[in-house]
């Protein structure tokens, strides 16, 4: 009996400590790795990806987001992306949502506008340091069955 009210007690503390970070004005830093074959499209066999990210809540729940990225792919040039997008996150619970649009520079003739997906789950380790992963999917309008692209992602984030 002390157990199931120790999980219960720890359960709603957690809630607690997960609400408060996803409040108006909270700032966030993130960095997620990609590829090790964890991600597939057309024209790669293996790929390696750096995101870095920033966002700000400006709302309970909702948060804006801007992302510049690193991502060296086997047989292919080099991809640098840049992008602005949004979170909302369901419920408090660390599960979100989200959405943006990522300009991709991979050389001089290929460039491209890459609308994105992505649901996750903000797992906290402490008050403000969480494991972020994450199942994305990406639309390229240059070429769909070469450069769209699905898969998983795993990041680290910081609330402040």
């Amino acid at each position: 009996m002390k157990k199931k009210l120790y999980l219960v007690v720890m359960a709603m503390m957690l809630a607690v400590a997960a609400h408060a970070q996803f409040e108006k004005d909270k700032k966030y830093l993130g960095a997620s790795l990609s590829g090790f074959n964890l991600s597939y499209n057309g024209s790669e066999k293996g790929n390696f990806g750096l995101d870095a990210k920033g966002g700000y809540m400006l709302m309970d729940n909702v948060m804006l987001t801007g992302t510049f990225g690193y991502h060296k792919m086997e047989d292919t040039p080099s991809v640098f992306n840049l992008g602005v997008g949004g979170r909302y996150y369901i419920e408090q619970n660390g599960i979100y949502l989200g959405c943006s649009l990522n300009y991709s520079h991979m050389n001089e003739t290929c460039d491209d506008f890459q609308p994105s997906i992505q649901i996750g789950y903000a797992f906290f380790l402490s008050r403000t340091v969480t494991i972020e992963p994450e199942i994305y999917y990406n639309q390229s309008f240059k070429s769909h069955k070469d450069y769209s692209k699905v898969g998983l992602r795993i990041g680290i984030g910081v609330y402040l």
